[in-house]
């Protein structure tokens, strides 16, 4: 077999293997207590009136009683009792959930580290097997186990979150879905011993359960699922009909002023669509190192530096022809609008009239691309 044949097989044979794998639901939320396990469990009741062969591979109803009360009736696969440290413990059994394949698995608590001796070191790493099986798995997890946020949370809370997931788990999932409540509502279910028992509520009044704390954490959660909603649309939907994502092309010249005023207008836009944005820096021969002062090298750097600040992906290249350089980061990039510096009113009109300028504004108009020219 020659080697296209054989790239071709093993092509095939990897479609076939994703179509075997089971699909991925995970629930998030911004905190404990917005209602994840019990709208899992909601979950499996629906199912399982339409069918559908449902599981419990791994609850935790932290004693809830509403939550409790949603188990009647569901089929539940006993646990694993291992003995560490002389105490008996339980984890969830994976091998049984892979043995007696059900449709679909309830998997609570994504972040947990299993007991010292499991074959897998996390919980994360069993739902991937039992994902590979072929069975789909339901999880759910709180945003503040998520790896990249890790630094983010720990401002926020003064917690330094010990159990996370990667967040390329997150990425896999089929389906996110932010179970979303006001700080206001959070903390009435605390209060009203929905959440805990009796004797932790104070405590956690006193830390973890902070209105401010919770907006923060509510807008970690809400932007995280935004972000993975806008990956979906972008893998699954056509691009003809799609609703076009913003993404934000800042332009920057040597001259300072006019850098600074283009990177935070920029970067104002940026917030506002909350989009993604690039910071794009032209070197032509006139502006090479050996021709430019120290004093613009420095400003030009500090800018660079203000922009990556400011939550931008500085580009830096080198070319004989601005326009050029700037369409090939347009389509690279895909970027639906170019921001550029407003020139002095006598240069303006030199600008309007030349080649170059044209040929910029005809590329962009013709792909439905965005100029805006900041003062």
């Amino acid at each position: 077999m020659d080697l296209e044949k054989q790239n071709n097989a093993q092509h095939f044979l990897d479609l076939i293997q994703k179509s075997r794998k089971g699909k991925f639901k995970v629930y998030i939320g911004m905190s404990a207590g917005v209602g994840k396990t019990f709208r899992m469990l909601q979950e499996a009741h629906t199912l399982l009136k339409n069918g559908i062969d449902v599981k419990i591979g791994y609850i935790e109803t932290h004693f809830r009683k509403e939550t409790h009360e949603l188990l009647d009736g569901l089929p539940i696969i006993p646990r694993r009792t291992i003995f560490y440290k002389g105490k008996q413990l339980e984890e969830m059994d994976v091998q049984a959930i892979i043995n007696l394949r059900p449709e679909v698995v309830i998997v609570d608590e994504l972040a947990h580290s299993n007991i010292e001796g499991s074959k897998n070191e996390k919980r994360w790493q069993d739902v991937l097997e039992i994902l590979e099986a072929g069975i789909n798995v339901i999880s759910a997890v709180n945003i503040q186990h998520i790896e990249s946020l890790n630094e983010d949370v720990k401002k926020i809370t003064n917690v330094d979150v010990q159990e996370r997931i990667p967040d390329n788990v997150l990425r896999l999932a089929d389906e996110v879905v932010n179970i979303d409540l006001t700080s206001e509502d959070l903390i009435a279910r605390l209060k009203e011993g929905k959440i805990y028992t009796e004797d932790k509520i104070q405590t956690a009044l006193a830390n973890f359960f902070k209105s401010d704390q919770i907006l923060q954490l509510r807008e970690l959660a809400l932007r995280e699922v935004a972000s993975q909603v806008v990956r979906k649309v972008e893998n699954e939907v056509p691009k003809n009909i799609a609703l076009r994502h913003e993404k934000l092309l800042a332009c920057i010249s040597s001259n300072d002023k006019t850098a600074k005023i283009v990177i935070r207008k920029t970067a104002r836009l940026a917030g506002y669509y909350n989009s993604s944005w690039y910071v794009l820096y032209v070197e032509t021969p006139k502006e090479s190192s050996d021709n430019i002062a120290l004093d613009k090298q420095r400003h030009l750097i500090n800018n660079f530096k203000l922009a990556t600040e400011l939550g931008a992906e500085v580009i830096k290249l080198e070319n004989t022809k601005i326009t050029n350089a700037i369409l090939e980061v347009v389509e690279q990039k895909q970027i639906t609008t170019v921001c550029i510096g407003k020139p002095h009113l006598n240069l303006f009109k030199v600008i309007l009239s030349t080649t170059i300028f044209n040929k910029l504004l005809n590329n962009l108009s013709s792909s439905n691309i965005d100029l805006v020219i900041l003062s």
